[in-house]
């Protein structure tokens, strides 16, 4: 998400308008710089994230996407010891790959959840593309289906930090057999994030093609939702949080994480986010989950 900044630089605008102009007569060069510098698809991963990660079962979701195309997307497992608890779809962000989310995923696997964290097509081991705002929401789909294949009878939820925020309001508003939505750090619409720039009021937003425009779906969410934000995040502020909260239905709920940065809410916010998820989901973590500390 930081590489947008160049999306508003004069010589950018420049470059973005005479693309756009190619656009119009079928040139592509604009959609896929966008999608380069949206996503940063990461294969490397984060050391701390590869520690954290030992342990976990390794999953493979093969399917066909909308183009009948082969996709083969690589996962993190991690479940819990009770067979009926339920499951969370952690769904990541930009430039890094699953393994780098595995602190991540272990603190939320810590209230209670038993975690499947995947990577996007051209992330870590999975199928090597370039993604867009389709095929990810595409990828996410095909996890969420995979999971009621494979564990069947038990409650999902979604959970989407930063851009994987908003890929999670799309899932979200598809299905209809979510238990509940969490995002974290997570904005209201691409072109709202550019705004929120240095040079956010040149007029860049009409040539934007990955628009991820969660504000116009997340009232089409039919589950709790929480949203959470840090206090210091200096990428997405919190204000974008807020204002996606706002277009949401009830029930819901808004945690503001003093101190919370884009990166560390999830851990300086992990009580927050128990009091939150015990009250909206009615999940009560287990007293000695393992993870809590990492």
């Amino acid at each position: 998400m930081r590489s947008l900044r160049r999306l508003i630089r004069p010589a950018g605008l420049l470059t973005l308008t005479l693309m756009g102009a190619a656009v119009t007569v079928g040139c592509a060069s604009l959609d896929e710089r966008q999608r380069a510098w949206i996503f940063q698809p990461g294969k490397a991963t984060w050391g701390g994230g590869a520690v954290a990660a030992d342990g976990m079962d390794e999953v493979w979701i093969d399917y066909r996407d909308t183009q009948d195309r082969p996709v083969r997307l690589n996962g993190l497992w991690l479940d819990q010891p009770q067979a009926d608890a339920p499951v969370l779809l952690y769904l990541h962000g930009a430039r890094w790959n699953v393994r780098s989310s595995a602190m991540r995923m272990r603190r939320l696997h810590s209230l209670g959840y038993a975690v499947l964290g995947i990577d996007y097509r051209g992330f870590g081991l999975s199928t090597d593309e370039l993604p867009s705002e389709q095929s990810a929401i595409e990828d996410a789909r095909a996890a969420w289906d995979w999971l009621a294949r494979e564990r069947p009878g038990r409650s999902r939820t979604v959970f989407g930090h930063s851009l994987g925020g908003a890929i999670a309001v799309a899932l979200a508003a598809q299905v209809d057999d979510e238990a509940g939505v969490i995002v974290e750090g997570t904005f209201t619409s691409i072109p709202d994030v550019v705004s929120s720039f240095r040079w956010g009021w040149l007029p860049v937003g009409p040539l934007i093609t990955q628009r991820f425009e969660a504000v116009e779906q997340v009232d089409r969410i039919g589950s709790p939702l929480l949203v959470v934000h840090g206090s210091e995040d200096r990428l997405i502020p919190p204000e974008l949080g807020r204002a996606l909260y706002e277009r949401a239905r009830e029930p819901k709920r808004y945690v503001l994480v003093e101190g919370g940065s884009h990166h560390n809410t999830n851990a300086v916010g992990l009580d927050r986010y128990r009091e939150a998820v015990a009250e909206l989901f009615g999940l009560a973590a287990p007293a000695d989950s393992p993870g809590a500390a990492r």
